[in-house]
Order: structure tokens, then sequence, then C-alpha cells
């Protein structure tokens, strides 16, 4: 299985380059089309929806009233799993300098990760998370994920 997961965007190419440029992914062959563009990896693919999908998937009258300022409400967010904590770091240095922001700076989580809570230029929200702390080696996964505590210096 492979999951699949689109936002609905105001500007899909403005979209398209952030998330290639932030996470250094392709974008998807063959996609493109005047109201999608996307980028993938072999286990996922992250695709744009411009205005016109509303319509086309029978959600017009669940389309926002009108661009909102300022934060939105949250439903749902995307966690790209990078390879180390520095490459957290490096995400979250990066966003706000290709139209993002940092909402949480990096942190250690409880359950053993390094993490940071980002935005794109369209403010939805998203997570980069690496197992592991800076300078230590990443924990073993328990049976059923991540362990439950991990010590911080």
């Amino acid at each position: 299985m492979r999951l699949w997961f689109n936002l609905l965007c105001q500007d899909i190419d403005a979209q398209l380059q952030f998330y290639q440029a932030l996470l250094g992914l392709p974008e998807a062959p063959g996609t493109r089309s005047p109201l999608y563009r996307a980028v993938e990896t072999e286990h996922f693919q992250l695709g744009f929806n411009a205005p016109g999908a509303y319509a086309l998937l029978g959600l017009a009258d669940r389309r926002p009233a009108s661009a909102r300022q300022g934060p939105r409400d949250v439903t749902a967010y995307a966690t790209f799993m990078l390879d180390t904590p520095a490459a957290v770091e490096a995400a979250s240095l990066q966003a706000p300098h290709l139209g993002g922001k940092i909402v949480k700076p990096p942190y250690a989580t409880y359950y053993g990760q390094w993490q940071a809570v980002l935005a794109d230029p369209e403010d939805n929200v998203f997570r980069v998370s690496a197992l592991g702390l800076p300078g230590l080696t990443a924990p073993a996964p328990g049976p059923h994920g991540p362990p439950a505590r991990v010590n911080t210096p």
C-alpha cells in the first residue's frame, strides 16, 4: 500500500516548489495537470490541488469562504520522518527562507524523536522528525513503535 495525501491549495506551483526545496523530493512524473502537482517517493505522494478541485471532488460547498488572515484551524498534519536530527535542524532553518514558518522549533519528544512543527507558505502545518536526539544514536524502536521514554541531556 502507498499513501497519497492531498492539500487543497491556492497556488499549486508555489506549494510544489516549497516541498521540493525543503525535503528534496522530486515531482511525481506524469501527474502534472491544470489542477494538480505532486511530489513523491516510492512510499507516498503528496499532492497539491488547485481551487478547481473543490468542484471536481463534489466539495464546492466545503470550500473556505475566503482566504484567512492569521493561523488556521488544524485538523490533520503530515509527519516527514527524516534520516537524522541534523536534517530536522536544517529543514527548520530552511522553511522560513522558502516562505514557510517555524511553529515550534526543534525539540526532544518524550518518545525519543527530535522534531519540529512547521507550516508551509499556505499555513498548512506539518512535522519533520527523526529518531534519536542530537549527538546521540537513534534508540531502537520497540515492538509497537518508538520507545516510551528517552532521557534527554
